[in-house]
């Protein structure tokens, strides 16, 4: 990870699955995605019956539904709207965890107990909360990380079913070409246009960055 050279030198808030060796990074800022959130949730009351689970997923997208209407004319949530969001993610969270409770040690038996996928679930809920409200906080952090799988995914194909990168030239190029793409597609401009004006030696170039 530290060789990639992104984590190790990223100043942001980094958007992920709660994968422990992610909090290794303190010099970041932590976000986690609640599109996993929202499966795990889906998962417990399923399998498990677990109410709260449902009433923790509502609330969720309640907040991101507030947040997407509030960042059209605000850079932010009022005060009054947060402390009544996290008071009600504290209530449920109170109420799982009274329904879960920590197992019970068998007398001599060594090492941890294990506990329950609903006890880990909630314990990572109420234990990093403000990673997984980091999007109520902060309307630049999104509510999830789905658009960095998306931008992965492509990659991962081609790895998969084109015959892999059989140099590391290639692979350059392949990434040249679906960076600029991508780059093409978030600003909201037209595809065969942006490809045209890279031919003729004109690429598009987002504001605020500098071209080679």
């Amino acid at each position: 990870m530290d060789a990639m050279g992104i984590l190790s030198e990223f100043g942001g808030v980094a958007v992920h699955d709660h994968w422990s060796p992610d909090f290794n990074y303190t010099d970041v800022m932590h976000g986690l995605c609640n599109a996993h959130h929202l499966r795990d949730l889906t998962f417990e009351r399923v399998q498990y019956e677990q109410d709260w689970a449902e009433d923790i997923s509502q609330c969720l997208l309640d907040i991101k539904k507030e947040v997407d209407q509030a960042c059209l004319y605000k850079d932010q949530l009022d005060s009054d709207e947060i402390e009544e969001f996290e008071g009600r993610f504290d209530k449920i969270i109170a109420e799982g965890l009274e329904l879960n409770p920590p197992p019970q040690k068998e007398p001599g038996r060594r090492g941890r107990v294990k506990q329950s996928p609903p006890k880990n679930l909630l314990d990572r809920l109420s234990g990093h909360k403000r990673e997984v409200l980091a999007f109520m906080y902060d309307f630049d952090v999104p509510f999830d990380n789905n658009q960095a799988e998306r931008d992965v995914r492509m990659m991962k194909l081609r790895q998969k079913i084109s015959g892999t990168f059989r140099t590391a030239e290639g692979a350059d190029v392949f990434c040249s070409i679906r960076g600029y793409i991508s780059t093409v597609r978030k600003n909201g401009r037209r595809m065969l246009d942006a490809i045209q004006d890279a031919l003729r030696g004109d690429p598009f170039i987002p504001s605020g960055c500098v071209g080679e």
